[in-house]
């Protein structure tokens, strides 16, 4: 096959002689060459314009990606951060409502309230009728905050009200505990007044300053209020003495003990036993001489007695 090429670079026509192997081999090439183009060309046409998505958008388009991967992962850490304080928020809460009940069932136990009528170990007795749940009223994050918070106050409110209470019924309690109130002794009978009286031992008029139980030696006698001790021993007419200052600007007396059973500065009980019935001092036989001052001047003890529990 002859091939005939024509130019002004050449003087004449350039005449090239092919044979059959030569003619097939340029005809592969110039094929190849024909179809490398047009496949290049065909690429860069799809990449610019077949899919309607440029690379330049492909990239900024990623980058949203990224930055909405990492705005999930930060909303989901401050979930579980708010979960964390919830929950932290909630255990608080429920400690005050323990401390609570233990403040309620002391109240309860020092009201001396009937068996069952405020139990703080059962919950509440609640009733009414039922209400059909209203569709899409989830509570969220920040309203649950805010009904913690306004469980908190009310909390505050109730702590404080039982505290107050607690403090008046503890006072009502001890204002009880240290006032002079009941018999002096476990047996036994008032064998003698307060006021005018013969003398027993002159046969004169004479006052007596307080009331005689008689007895038998060693009986027990008793505090009639919580106190402190502040004599335990002889005093001139009283034989062995006992005197408890009960606070309030009140004390008492308990005189001609066989024996003392506390000492000075010892700290009594409403009820316990300070010492045992004797005759010693002025005294006709086993008798206990009880006395109740009040600011520091001698009274009747019946009052007192009469107010016996």
């Amino acid at each position: 096959m002859n091939v005939v090429i024509f130019g002004k670079g050449f003087g004449q026509p350039l005449q090239i002689n092919l044979s059959g192997r030569s003619a097939g081999a340029l005809a592969v090439l110039i094929v190849g060459v024909l179809g490398s183009v047009m496949f290049g060309a065909g690429y860069w046409y799809s990449a610019q314009t077949g899919s309607g998505i440029s690379q330049t958008e492909v990239s900024i388009l990623s980058q949203e990606v990224v930055a909405q991967q990492e705005s999930i992962a930060e909303t989901r850490q401050q979930t579980e951060d708010t979960l964390d304080a919830l929950a932290i928020r909630i255990g608080q809460l429920n400690a005050r409502v323990i401390r609570l009940d233990a403040v309620g069932r002391r109240l309860t136990e020092m009201a001396e309230l009937e068996d069952g009528e405020f139990d703080f170990e059962s919950e509440p007795a609640m009733g009414g009728p039922e209400e059909n749940y209203v569709a899409g009223s989830n509570i969220a994050v920040p309203e649950v905050l805010t009904v913690m918070a306004q469980l908190d106050t009310q909390l505050d409110n109730r702590e404080a009200q039982l505290g107050v209470l607690q403090n008046v019924l503890s006072n009502q309690n001890l204002s009880d505990r240290v006032y002079p109130k009941g018999l002096p002794v476990r047996s036994g009978y008032m064998s003698s007044y307060f006021g005018r009286r013969t003398d027993p031992f002159t046969g004169k008029p004479a006052n007596h300053q307080g009331v005689d139980f008689a007895g038998k030696a060693g009986a027990e006698i008793i505090a009639v209020a919580d106190g402190v001790v502040t004599w335990s021993s002889d005093r001139y007419g009283f034989g062995n003495l006992v005197e408890i200052n009960h606070g309030n600007g009140y004390s008492t007396r308990y005189a001609h003990n066989e024996e003392n059973l506390v000492a000075v500065g010892e700290e009594v009980r409403k009820g316990q036993t300070v010492a045992l019935m004797g005759d010693t001092g002025r005294a006709t036989g086993p008798n206990l001489h009880f006395e109740v001052l009040r600011n520091g001047r001698r009274v009747n003890p019946a009052a007192f007695i009469s107010q016996a529990d």
